[in-house]
């Protein structure tokens, strides 16, 4: 089922970073992120919920532009 607001995301293992865009177009990195978290939101059918629940406020972002 397509989030209402994350477009897409994607994980790079060297830098445990989680990249997510957003429907509204804004764009975030998500630094020190364990792989096991983004497995998690991989499997989660509420990807917006997940984000909002285990990663915002517990992992340093950056807002990419």
């Amino acid at each position: 089922m397509p989030s209402s607001v994350v477009a897409h995301f994607e994980y790079n293992t060297d830098t445990k970073t989680l990249t997510v865009s957003f429907v509204s177009g804004k764009v975030y990195d998500y630094l020190h992120v364990p792989e096991k978290i983004y497995k998690e939101m991989r499997a989660t059918i509420s990807k917006g919920t997940y984000l909002n629940r285990r990663i915002k406020g517990k992992y340093p972002f950056e807002e990419i532009k």
